[in-house]
């Protein structure tokens, strides 16, 4: 029963997929949004050197992308565009140590989330997800692992 790549792969996808857009909720909308406010997230990021902007383009892209691979939409696009977030916050913390618990965090989460957003891209939505098709009125498109 368990060894049947096509009857598990798609629910193996899909608690990937939903596991990762909890994560992204968590991390922008909990933690950036919520938490610190898109003003304390911008205070950081122009503290670290980068453009204040750009940390509530990174809040609202994480919220975004947790909200639409939650549901299973564009799973693969999503997964690939938050890439760039997960890449840049791997590279800021690649000095500060192994351990995530290391003062200032360390690399390995972002690392690994960065290789879960690839085997998302690579598996796609799985089962469960909403059919962006038949909610725009296109007719359904068969569902892929």
């Amino acid at each position: 029963m368990f060894t049947d790549t096509r009857t598990t792969t798609p629910y193996a996808a899909a608690l990937l997929r939903v596991t990762l857009g909890v994560a992204f909720l968590a991390h922008g909308l909990l933690l950036k949004i919520m938490t610190f406010g898109l003003a304390g997230t911008m205070g950081y990021f122009g503290s670290i050197g980068y453009p204040p902007i750009l940390g509530a383009v990174v809040a609202i892209a994480e919220t975004a992308a947790g909200i639409a691979l939650i549901a299973g939409v564009w799973t693969r696009v999503v997964s690939i565009a938050a890439l760039p977030i997960m890449i840049g916050a791997t590279i800021q913390h690649m000095g500060k140590g192994w351990l995530f618990n290391a003062p200032g965090g360390g690399w390995e989460f972002p690392a690994m989330w960065t290789v879960l957003l690839l085997v998302q891209a690579g598996l796609g939505a799985g089962a469960f997800a909403l059919d962006i098709n038949k909610l725009l009125g296109r007719g359904a498109v068969e569902a892929r692992a």
